[in-house]
């Protein structure tokens, strides 16, 4: 009678230990091979990196804020040391330090005046609308739409970016328009990045006043969009004893290396667009 059960049965396997072992010894010759080669291969195309980028990574501030627009500190040193960067990304770093830096990478290191970041617009609530802006509450976004509702499309749209993004808490927006506190401004930058109308603006740290408006607009034009707009009238220039203001494009600009901070362009603006920086 048939067996049933021995259709079931699996037919015995007989291993060939030999042909095992001559497989394992190839793959682990190969393995060798490989390994052998990596090494040799990372040997030769390994890409030293500048021994600058440690030392000067050392001396930066070490915030890793992205002010300077780069990933951290580390990030910024490796694009000071491959000249993508200006020292002046950054204004954490001591002053000491900056000048450091600037002799291991054999460049000027400026000024080397401490500073802090001020608002070129006091505009606000004192500058006329265009229309009624509703939307996301943010100056990127607001900005996208026709520059902005402002009349001034160098005003501050008032919607308080640079505060957000500001790490120190020193920005905030009364009125209308930001405000920087210097005494809590460590002049990182990072406001300078986001604001969509460029007017955040280092200024030396221990000047004592800026201009407060950054409109390039004629007189006429000026009045008839902000009340305490720049019309570009030239007194103050004309009255700086030191020869310290001009004007540029219906703007006054200051060269603080000439500045004396006798505060008289301040007492002369008929709009008051100059403003102490420590008020």
């Amino acid at each position: 009678m048939l067996n049933i059960l021995s259709f079931f049965e699996e037919p015995a396997v007989t291993i060939d230990w030999a042909l095992v072992g001559i497989s394992v010894a190839i793959a682990a010759g190969i393995a060798l091979v490989l390994a052998v080669l990596i090494i040799v291969l990372s040997k030769v195309c390994k890409i030293e990196e500048d021994a600058r980028i440690g030392q000067v990574n050392e001396l930066l501030a070490g915030a890793n804020c992205g002010g300077c627009g780069y990933p951290g500190c580390s990030g910024f040193a490796k694009a000071l040391v491959e000249g993508n960067a200006e020292l002046s990304a950054c204004g954490q770093t001591s002053c000491e330090n900056v000048k450091k830096i600037a002799d291991i990478l054999g460049v000027d290191a400026g000024s080397g005046v401490e500073t802090v970041v001020v608002v070129g617009c006091i505009g606000g609530d004192q500058c006329n609308n265009d229309y009624q802006y509703v939307g996301e509450k943010d100056c990127l976004s607001q900005n996208i739409l026709m520059g902005g509702c402002k009349s001034c499309k160098e005003g501050c749209l008032g919607d308080g970016t640079c505060a957000k993004a500001c790490p120190y808490g020193a920005i905030k927006v009364e009125n209308g328009v930001a405000h920087v506190d210097v005494e809590l401004c460590r002049s990182c930058g990072v406001c300078i990045g986001k604001c969509p109308k460029s007017l955040m603006k280092r200024v030396p740290k221990n000047a004592k006043v800026y201009i407060a408006c950054s409109s390039h607009c004629r007189g006429k034009e000026v009045m008839g969009q902000c009340k305490v707009g720049c019309i570009a009238c030239g007194i103050c220039a004309k009255n700086c004893p030191s020869g310290a203001i001009t004007m540029v494009n219906n703007l006054p600009v200051i060269d603080y290396t000439k500045c004396t901070n006798c505060g008289l362009c301040l007492e002369k603006c008929p709009r008051k667009c100059i403003k102490y920086i420590h008020e």
